[in-house]
């Protein structure tokens, strides 16, 4: 009898462990333009490409802010169907072109924009009279040509903040002479993702997401990108907080908004002091705040009654008192909190 003893030390031999790889993914941006940019994330573990990628893409077509102009009042000119004396194009024609503005905010701010010209030639968006807080994008956008010496053209243009798209409304009980426009808040035009296969270590089936955005201007790419990614992390935000919403839970309370929990504490604008200690007990953010007791709190190093009132003073500021909040500051320490700052008006009962 023969033994195969080279058949049974491979059959016995121990199963090598398998290397355990792990998705490190970063993003990096391969072109930016204040109207084009193109991002590549990755590598990320199978099937996060669209994971990412759609919900992304979605947002950025639908739920994205911006201003518009949503309505114009034309001087001598009651309706859309009238025509100027003197203005080569009709009323219609005239605000399909005003349609066609792009503007820029750094904030939320709305307002209206004036043209007044006079005389003969093409008039563009760049001869509206310049606003501080509102920026035409496109200045080279054709609005009417005069073709009289004696032409005039004076016109009032109502700008809102909105997002999306908004049809216009003519039911709205506008004065005689305001008329609406459909109004585009949102400055994405085009969206478009891919997904490659790369290699991290032996393996090859982690995937790289290339993901492309065209805007109008009235918001850079990058800019848009980073908003529609803040909206989904606000929207998920609130599967991190399932536990606390339990009833009978003693957790934070959900009625608190996520741009609010998100907010670094840089933001609170504190004393040194405080935020030294809030940042050595690695506090970086407000929901990591909000979810100590106060005696956790004050068992951080320099962290005192003092401290913790100014932050309680800073959640009253923002509205955000937390549920937890120790009911001994409620009652016995509002009313010394009121004394240092007359400002803050304490809410009796």
């Amino acid at each position: 009898m023969v033994t195969d003893y080279t058949a049974m030390s491979i059959l016995d031999a121990p199963e090598e462990e398998e290397e355990v790889v792990v998705a490190n993914p970063r993003i990096s941006v391969a072109e930016a333009s204040e109207t084009y940019g193109k991002f590549v994330i990755g590598p990320l573990d199978p099937g996060y490409g669209v994971t990412l990628g759609n919900p992304l893409r979605r947002v950025l077509y639908n739920s994205l802010s911006g201003v518009a102009i949503t309505w114009v009042k034309i001087e001598g000119t009651l309706h859309e169907y009238s025509n100027i004396d003197n203005v080569k194009e009709e009323v219609s024609e005239i605000l399909l072109n005003v349609k066609n503005l792009r503007l820029r905010t750094e904030s939320e701010s709305v307002g209206q924009l004036r043209l007044a010209t006079r005389g003969e030639g093409k008039i563009t968006a760049g001869d509206i009279t310049p606003s501080s807080e509102i920026t035409i994008v496109n200045t080279d956008q054709h609005i009417a040509t005069l073709d009289s010496p004696d032409a005039e053209l004076n016109m009032v243009l109502n700008v809102d903040y909105g997002k999306g798209y908004k049809v216009a409304d003519s039911s709205e009980g506008h004065p005689i002479g305001v008329i609406p426009i459909d109004a585009v808040f949102t400055p994405v035009r085009k969206v478009n993702y891919t997904i490659n296969q790369t290699r991290v270590g032996q393996r090859t089936d982690f995937e790289e997401l290339h993901f492309e955005v065209w805007t109008d201007g009235s918001k850079y790419p990058v800019e848009a990108v980073i908003e529609a990614a803040n909206i989904l992390v606000n929207q998920f935000f609130l599967f991190t907080k399932a536990e606390d919403a339990q009833e009978g839970s003693d957790g934070v309370s959900m009625d608190i908004p996520a741009e609010h929990y998100n907010m670094t504490v840089e933001e609170l604008e504190l004393s040194s002091r405080t935020l030294n200690c809030l940042k050595r007990a690695a506090l970086n953010r407000v929901g990591e705040v909000m979810e100590k007791s106060k005696s956790e709190l004050l068992e951080i190093r320099n962290f005192g009654e003092k401290s913790y009132r100014e932050l309680y003073e800073k959640f009253r500021e923002l509205e955000i008192l937390p549920d937890n909040l120790d009911p001994e500051l409620n009652a016995g320490q509002e009313e010394q909190i009121a004394e240092t700052n007359p400002e803050i008006e304490v809410d009796e009962g």
